[in-house]
């Protein structure tokens, strides 16, 4: 894989805070006592072994679960929980790691979904074509052809997303969180699943979003080469606990990684 290793970034404020947060689902406890922050513009990466709780985090940052301990702090406002609704509204954007995409309808039709938060026309003028409806649908287009001409996708607009190869779906997954103009990405192993030509595209079409867009992204991802070259910070669980919390060469070297995660454990 060509190095994408990046520049040290420069020190800003935290965007996103989490303090304390334990999350149990009955008498299993899924993450326990987990605090760290993540600055405006980085790209942070959280590892650790599968069944290490890091979907649960990222669904309690967008308030899919509610953590029973710990506050979660986003832009200087902290709360237990933020609803789905209130985490977009807010600019939280989300991706999964299986493909959530409407597979019968266009790439352009897939982007524009993520607008859906930036209209300023009612349902009704957009069912009847009338009041701010053209007008709303034509800034709404606007912008979706500025994210797929970012991601590479203009060949594909107009293609049916279902009949696309599993690498491009992923890319367009990730065209239609940024069309909403999020200010924190969280991505769920964007690159599952993708062989290393794939997983080289994608990794650069992430940095690209983050310098381009502005967008402060948390992602999991298991390749460790990817992680290392992609990310300013990256973030340790292991069954449910954070084991290290750095840069990529503190991470690389940290005993407890070693053991836990690059080690003879997976």
């Amino acid at each position: 894989m060509t190095s994408l290793e990046r520049p040290l970034p420069l020190p800003t404020e935290p965007l996103l805070s989490l303090d304390g947060i334990s999350l149990s689902f009955g008498g299993v406890k899924a993450i326990a006592d987990i605090s760290f922050d993540v600055r405006q513009g980085e790209i942070c990466a959280l590892i650790g072994p599968n069944g290490a709780g890091k979907s649960s985090l990222l669904n309690v940052i967008n308030g899919v679960y509610r953590p029973q301990q710990g506050t979660v702090t986003f832009d200087g406002t902290g709360s237990r929980r933020m609803s789905s609704h209130d985490a977009a509204r807010r600019g939280i954007a989300r991706t999964f790691q299986n493909i959530a995409l409407f597979r019968r309808m266009s790439v352009l039709d897939n982007v524009l979904t993520g607008r859906n938060l930036h209209r300023g026309s009612t349902w009704l003028e957009q069912t009847f074509r009338v009041g701010r409806a053209r007008r709303d649908e034509a800034t709404q287009r606007r912008y979706a052809e500025v994210v797929i001409e970012a991601l590479d996708l203009q060949r594909v607009r107009d293609s049916v997303v279902g009949t696309l190869s599993y690498g491009v779906q992923k890319r367009v997954e990730l065209a239609r969180a940024l069309a909403a103009e999020p200010r924190l990405l969280l991505l769920d192993e964007p690159m599952a699943g993708m062989n290393a030509d794939e997983k080289r595209a994608m990794a650069g079409f992430i940095v690209d979003a983050n310098e381009q867009f502005g967008v402060t992204v948390v992602l999991i991802e298991h390749d460790i080469g990817v992680v290392m070259d992609l990310s300013d910070h990256i973030v340790v669980l292991d069954y449910g606990k954070k084991i290290a919390d750095g840069s990529p060469a503190e991470v690389r070297v940290d005993p407890g990684v070693l053991a836990a995660y690059l080690g003879t454990r997976h």
